[in-house]
């Protein structure tokens, strides 16, 4: 990977393309990003930068943060992410980088936190089959066998239920339908996971679409 950003997801609207065309698209506010640290193959054996987006109070920063922040000359950020780079020293601590890293056309990846919906069943949650509703069949929504006879136990991996959603997302190939540089937005063709003002992480697809 040799670059990445971090948003914020606004929400989603549709444009119309020059010939016509609706185009269903989530808004993104990505950057600007802030290099908050650099690691190279000399010090911590690989190449990576280490990204903050979002500004948020000092009083909100523990020790630790403010004297990381502090030796990079920036204000506290909210959200930390390291990416892979190719040259690390290619970077300045402290640089800015927008949403001009991206172009209308290029194909990225989008990881999101999805949706919580909370504590359900085992069909909404796994997309399960009911039993007979009939004939007095009397077994509609329940698990099924666990299959525990022998072991006593219930192995790991069975489909209970539980809590559905909140968990970490990564939708492929989304092309990047439009880039406004001055207000720091990219409008994505498509849908991104998460709820709105949820953070994601824009990076270069690695299944480009032919």
């Amino acid at each position: 990977m040799s670059k990445g950003l971090l948003g914020k997801k606004i929400g989603m609207t549709q444009i119309f393309t020059a010939d016509g065309r609706l185009i269903p698209v989530t808004v993104v506010e990505s950057g600007p990003c802030y290099v908050v640290q650099k690691k190279t193959e000399a010090s911590d054996g690989y190449e990576a930068i280490q990204l903050g987006f979002a500004g948020k109070p000092e009083r909100l920063a523990n020790k630790p943060e403010q004297g990381h922040f502090k030796k990079a000359s920036l204000n506290p950020l909210r959200i930390l992410r390291e990416f892979r780079v190719e040259d690390a020293d290619a970077y300045a601590v402290g640089q800015e980088i927008k949403a001009d890293l991206f172009a209308a056309g290029d194909h990225v990846d989008v990881v999101g936190t999805s949706k919580g919906k909370g504590f359900t069943g085992m069909l909404k949650r796994h997309n399960s089959r009911r039993g007979p509703m009939g004939h007095g069949s009397k077994y509609h929504h329940r698990t099924g066998s666990m299959g525990a006879k022998g072991p006593a136990r219930v192995f790991k991996g069975r489909n209970l239920p539980g809590r559905k959603g909140g968990v970490r997302v990564t939708v492929q190939n989304l092309e990047v339908v439009r880039v406004d540089v001055e207000k720091n937005l990219i409008l994505l063709k498509g849908a991104i996971p998460g709820a709105k003002k949820g953070y994601v992480i824009l990076k270069p697809s690695v299944k480009v679409k032919a």
